[in-house]
């Protein structure tokens, strides 16, 4: 092929409209140190890095003192899943991609609020019909939808936590600027209602005893502390709500792991609760999803505004306005879960997770000195440590001497202080010698 003077010249021009001009780039940056953008006061008041991974840092910093421990590093720190996606579920995504593939079933944009049939699967399958289709919000986790609700609650409002609770629930109320600053003393921020949850009372909050919030987060199965609540206290805590006009966001991603009868896997399986409650929830745990992305929340059509108007609708605009709607594929692989044949592999996989649960506690309880909550419908052992011992002091002597990661409590907040966050999710070589190392070193 033969290229005209006149061609190369285009050619190499174009070329260099991909490429960096380093020359303009060194006299910008020592010309101009900052933007004249003030920053977002409200990240200022955070305390720290977000928990986990300041957890990947100190992991990572204790490797390259010893690179040699590498190898002997078992994670039963944060909560992601470790098994493969089982088979049939795994049909689904690959048939959602494959049907992007051929012109006759490629799909481009769908709807924000999810596609059809799975919002109706979730509606019937999951929640029995207590919940009707529309009112089911699909996404991609039920992490960022605590941020997009955040966003539909603004700035003034008033959340009620947990303490300990995961730090989402927090760290977006700091975010959004509904906090005031956080007290050096209590490490507790202004204008947010904590909520104690301690073995005394069964890690569930006395929200009566406590000042009124527009908003209370409440998650159950819970994390950090592995409690999962009862259907009375559910249900008082609804009453309650109801009472004071409080809206009560019901984290359930950890449902599946329910196997006491009697303890509800959505708080819409409660009396009066459609008119008070949103649901968030997530496939993560569930079928393996945390790096696959699909949760989704729901918002009863009988929740209102103080002026009547419908949440849903606002939730919808956030929706339709910041979020183009999760991947087609991924929702298909969203609707192989909820088939029968997916169903059965979510039990087995969730089996699998309650079993290493069960191994955990076993251990702890073994040792001396050491309390052990959850682990019974949850993934998580919460640990008591022995009085005087520190939650941040007691991670780092583990990691020093078994090379096993665990979870501060005091990261979920002041009240998880004095406690050890063990997960059940990794595989089950990992915890079987977790455990042996855990015993030999602590006993």
């Amino acid at each position: 092929m033969k290229f005209s003077a006149l061609s190369l010249f285009f050619l190499a021009s174009s070329a260099s409209a991909f490429v960096a001009n380093n020359n303009h780039a060194k006299s910008s940056k020592s010309t101009l140190a900052m933007s004249g953008v003030e920053r977002n006061a409200n990240f200022a008041k955070l305390a720290g890095g977000y928990l986990f991974p300041e957890i990947g840092r100190r992991r990572t910093a204790y490797l390259e003192e010893h690179p040699e421990m590498a190898d002997r590093i078992i994670s039963l720190g944060i909560g992601d899943t470790t098994q493969p996606i089982p088979e049939h579920i795994l049909s689904g995504l690959v048939g959602g991609a494959s049907e992007l593939g051929k012109k006759e079933t490629y799909s481009g944009y769908g709807a924000e609020q999810g596609m059809g049939d799975l919002r109706e699967k979730i509606a019937n399958n999951l929640y029995s019909g207590l919940i009707k289709p529309d009112e089911v919000f699909v996404s991609d986790g039920a992490k960022c939808d605590i941020m997009r609700l955040q966003q539909m609650f603004g700035p003034t409002v008033k959340s009620a936590v947990q303490d300990p609770s995961y730090p989402v629930y927090v760290d977006t109320s700091v975010m959004m600027g509904q906090t005031g600053e956080q007290d050096s003393d209590t490490m507790q921020y202004e204008n947010i209602v904590y909520m104690p949850c301690t073995a005394e009372n069964g890690f569930f909050p006395d929200y009566a005893s406590l000042p009124r919030a527009d908003v209370v987060y409440l998650c159950s199965p819970n994390n950090p502390t592995g409690a999962a609540a009862t259907k009375d206290q559910l249900e008082d805590l609804i009453k309650l709500c109801k009472e004071r006009g409080s809206i009560l966001v019901f984290d359930a991603a950890y449902a599946p792991f329910i196997r006491s009868p009697g303890v509800p896997k959505s708080v819409f399986e409660c009396e009066g609760a459609r008119e008070v409650a949103i649901e968030v929830n997530s496939f993560s745990k569930y079928a393996g999803f945390t790096g696959v992305r699909l949760g989704w929340t729901v918002i009863p059509s009988d929740l209102t505004w103080k002026d009547g108007s419908l949440v849903r609708d606002d939730f919808n605009r956030v929706m339709t306005t910041a979020f183009n709607g999760a991947s087609n594929i991924v929702q298909q692989g969203g609707l192989a879960c909820l088939d029968e044949e997916g169903s059965k592999e979510i039990e087995t996989l969730i089996d699998y997770y309650l079993e290493n649960a069960q191994l955990l506690k076993e251990t702890m309880e073994a040792i001396d000195g050491y309390t052990v909550y959850g682990g019974t419908d949850a993934p998580y052992i919460f640990v008591k440590l022995p009085d005087g011992k520190k939650s941040w002091d007691t991670f780092s002597e583990i990691l020093e001497k078994t090379q096993v990661v665990t979870i501060p409590g005091a990261g979920f907040g002041p009240g998880g202080e004095g406690y050890l966050r063990l997960s059940a999710f990794a595989p089950r070589e990992a915890v079987v010698e977790a455990c042996s190392r855990l015993k030999e070193t602590l006993a």
